[in-house]
């Protein structure tokens, strides 16, 4: 007597999961629930917020540079147009990004190191000298000191004869992550939301194509968060800067189609696509039911996407083109509408002219000969993507409710709850890497002797060279004019008024990034942050 074999696929006994810790079935055979049947370019935008999304437009081409000094800076800005980039973002230094000048005690061993030096306006001509700001949009990643760096970039408009409603771009000014995951903050949380919404308000009023903030879950999802949180978290931080707004009343249709987001891109390809989706969902959804705004493109989640900094490895770095090319894939399949590609050598050095000609090319790829930009969202229909969807979306939800019972994302914060959350998950990733589960090619697994690649190093006589600068301007500035544009800015630092007309007229008296924020520290003093462990 013989038994019949049984015909059902084996499988592998080990639980196989995601980057977020979802549980992957062997094959997906059908929808687990029934779904709405939805376009792109209409509510809830899943499916991107355009009607033909890259079939009409391409994605902005928008590399991170800047080191050094602005005449370097301005070199890259000028080196990538050429090549075909079609957006600038702009990098800075330490100093500069918390407010200290290059002769400061605090900044010495950082100028021009990771970023570029703009110790004052004088610097922020000299980067864009040559870059017409009324025909190119520019980002520039600045938190604490995002209101004196778009002061120095509507003064460089001004002098290049455009006007501030003629400026495109963003800054990043999300201050709130930079309390959760990223550092560089200087005031404490109230202070610090009072300049974003007069940022925020000025934009609306006299640089209306601007995006005075960039809500960003790239840094926390750096630090160790899982899709799902990176999603929870900048939406929490969205409701938060966008009632601020409201208290101050403005309303929600004068200021949200100038809200715009920055998502990290990592390499687990179909949960980041299905990240990007539920982002649009949840936040199109917010917007309309919680803060019932009218105008379509209110409710539009417009997000750039960066490839995972975390994700490239000093060993072995050509390997990290691949992976970049990997996460460009599925930033475009998740519908961004701009995008910075990493270099392969980022993870020893800031990349040099060729790792940079490189990531853009790889941009330029995807976007020309992949075929993926042909249909507006060629992910539709994918059961397996619907099923990350459903998990990540429902995770959301549930964190925003905790947030909210908390009382919002500055309440969070301080009790350390969102750092909490990020440690636990960044130790889970660390040692499923240290134990071998999570396999990162060249670093736990095929290793390979390798010679060490030519590498970008910023000179030390960078920092030499500023401070010499930054004397000649403190003498040859007018001194009187700069003192009552500092003093008249400090009296209405402890008023209600709107600060960025004050810091503008600074930024024009030539004060120096560190004055302007001293000035600001004596008046609101400086952040402390709880420890969490």
């Amino acid at each position: 007597m013989t038994t019949k074999k049984s015909t059902k696929p084996k499988t592998s006994e080990k639980k196989i999961i995601t980057d977020s810790n979802f549980i992957v079935k062997r094959i997906y055979q059908k929808s687990t629930k029934k779904r709405p049947v939805e376009d792109a370019g209409k509510y809830p935008f899943t499916r991107g917020i355009h009607p033909g999304m890259f079939r009409e437009r391409f994605w902005t081409m928008r590399q991170y540079s800047g080191f050094g000094d602005a005449k370097l800076t301005n070199e890259r800005f000028k080196f990538m147009l050429e090549k075909g980039q079609t957006g600038l973002s702009m990098a800075f230094d330490l100093p500069t990004q918390i407010g200290y000048d290059p002769d400061s005690p605090q900044a010495e061993g950082e100028v021009g190191k990771v970023g570029v030096s703009i110790a004052s306006l004088k610097d922020m001509m000299i980067a864009f000298d040559g870059i017409p700001l009324g025909k190119v949009s520019s980002s520039m990643t600045i938190n604490s000191t995002a209101s004196t760096l778009l002061a120095y970039y509507i003064v460089v408009g001004e002098s290049q004869g455009f006007k501030s409603a003629e400026l495109r771009g963003t800054t990043q000014n999300d201050i709130l992550k930079e309390y959760i995951a990223r550092n560089t903050y200087i005031y404490p949380p109230q202070p610090s939301m009072r300049l974003i919404g007069d940022m925020i308000s000025y934009c609306a009023d006299n640089v209306p194509q601007w995006y005075p903030v960039s809500i960003s879950g790239y840094h926390m999802r750096e630090a160790g968060c899982t899709a799902t949180q990176e999603v929870a978290f900048t939406l929490a931080n969205a409701i938060e800067y966008i009632q601020t707004c409201i208290d101050r009343g403005l309303k929600i249709d004068d200021f949200a189609p100038r809200l715009s987001f920055f998502f990290c891109c990592t390499i687990e390809f179909f949960e980041e696509v299905a990240k990007f989706r539920v982002a649009r969902k949840v936040y199109a959804k917010i917007l309309k039911e919680m803060f019932h705004a009218k105008n379509p493109r209110s409710l539009q989640l417009k997000f750039h996407t960066q490839t995972s900094g975390e994700s490239l490895t000093a060993q072995q770095p050509d390997n990290n083109i691949i992976r970049v090319a990997v996460q460009t894939m599925a930033a475009v399949m998740g519908g961004t509408q701009s995008l910075h590609t990493n270099s392969r050598d980022e993870a020893l050095a800031l990349p040099t002219q060729e790792s940079a000609k490189i990531a853009l090319r790889t941009q330029q790829i995807v976007a020309h000969e992949s075929g993926i930009t042909k249909t507006a969202d060629p992910m539709a229909g994918s059961y397996y993507l619907e099923e990350l969807c459903d998990q990540i979306e429902e995770g959301v939800w549930k964190y925003l409710k905790k947030i909210q019972r908390m009382g919002g994302s500055v309440k969070a914060i301080e009790k350390g709850f969102f750092q909490s959350e990020i440690r636990q998950n960044s130790y889970r990733l660390k040692k499923e890497t240290d134990d071998g589960e999570r396999v990162i090619v060249g670093v736990n697994k095929y290793f390979e002797e390798e010679q060490q690649p030519d590498l970008l190093r910023v000179d030390d006589r960078i920092e030499i060279q500023q401070n010499e600068a930054l004397k000649k301007l403190r003498t040859s500035r007018d001194n009187k004019k700069l003192e009552k544009a500092l003093s008249a800015m400090k009296s209405a630092a402890d008023t209600d008024e709107n600060l960025m007309p004050y810091i503008i007229t600074s930024a024009r008296a030539y004060a120096t990034t560190g004055e302007i924020s001293n000035t600001f520290r004596e008046v609101f003093g400086e952040y402390r942050p709880k420890e969490v462990f």
